[in-house]
């Protein structure tokens, strides 16, 4: 009894050290899939809390080292602004691929502004990554093209690289599939 007591409490030290290490376990790497730009109009203030941005017909487009499409219609980005200022992203966007696949992508995400980026976008100006403190969202895909198939199972990462609202307004993304 001794034996199985000694060997059960080894086995307790043991755990709780694990648990009580947090230490990194695992790594994350991320993997170029595609830029895309999405052209938009106009955001419609529903209230102060929600702002609807129409992602435009025409226009945008996709392109990476295993994809290329243009967006087609139709898309939206729902914008609802937290009491904090910070700003949750919901889009829904559908890419035609050159050879003709459809792949519906669909995304949450965060943005946060400075007092500077937030004047800069009232103003219509560009914003580039370097002016926006936060903006990452993360796409998953749908589509029944074989040759796509393999997006139905990853989770990507997009970075905004650049973001004008208002007259010629539109988002440019980098994205990532996370590996």
């Amino acid at each position: 009894m001794t034996t199985i007591s000694f060997g059960l409490a080894i086995g307790l030290l043991l755990q709780g050290a694990s648990l009580t290490a947090g230490a990194q376990s695992t790594e994350i790497k991320t993997e170029y899939l595609m830029t895309y730009m999405a052209p938009l109009d106009a955001p419609l203030a529903v209230d102060g809390s929600m702002l609807v941005v129409n992602v435009k017909p025409t226009g945008g487009w996709a392109k990476g080292p295993a994809i290329n499409g243009t967006f087609v219609a139709p898309g939206g980005d729902w914008l609802r602004v937290m009491p904090s200022g910070v700003l949750r992203l919901d889009v829904r966007a559908t890419l035609k691929t050159d050879d003709g696949a459809l792949i519906h992508i669909s995304y949450n995400g965060v943005m946060q502004h400075s007092a500077e980026s937030a004047e800069k976008m009232a103003k219509g100006e560009v914003l580039k990554t370097k002016d926006m403190p936060y903006f990452m969202a993360a796409p998953t895909f749908q589509t029944s093209a074989p040759k796509y198939a393999w997006l139905n199972g990853v989770q990507a990462i997009n970075k905004m690289v650049e973001l004008k609202l208002g007259e010629g307004g539109y988002v440019k993304y980098d994205v990532f599939v996370v590996r």
